[in-house]
């Protein structure tokens, strides 16, 4: 059974290094990265690698935290917390993997914390 644990740890590595390699070691050559539901997504490792570098954060900028809501061979569910100095969001994050653990298809849904 693939478990989220090891490519989510990859994600926040890739996430804090913005290796381009660390990126593409989490996703399939043909998958697909939603960075909101029914936006156009990100099509191929390639196009995600691109699209990640062009909206990095710097490294160490952001935390976060989860845990998993629904975990199958071919699918997690996962809610989280990112926290940044001025900003914080929840998120829910569908993650379909391939037999190989890599993820073939990834949708995030975001909401920014009411400030007040």
């Amino acid at each position: 059974m693939v478990q989220p644990k090891a490519w989510i740890e990859g994600y926040v590595r890739a996430w804090n290094s913005n290796d381009p390699d660390d990126i593409a070691a989490l996703f399939t050559e043909d998958a697909v990265y939603y960075t909101e539901p029914y936006a156009t997504p990100w099509q191929g490792r390639d196009d995600i690698v691109a699209q990640w570098l062009g909206r990095r954060d710097k490294p160490g900028e952001a935390t976060f935290e989860w845990h998993p809501l629904c975990v199958t061979d071919e699918l997690s569910v996962v809610q989280g917390v990112t926290t940044y100095p001025d900003k914080t969001y929840s998120n829910l994050w569908l993650i379909g993997f391939a037999p190989d653990g890599r993820c073939r298809e990834f949708t995030e849904w975001w909401m920014r914390h009411d400030t007040k």
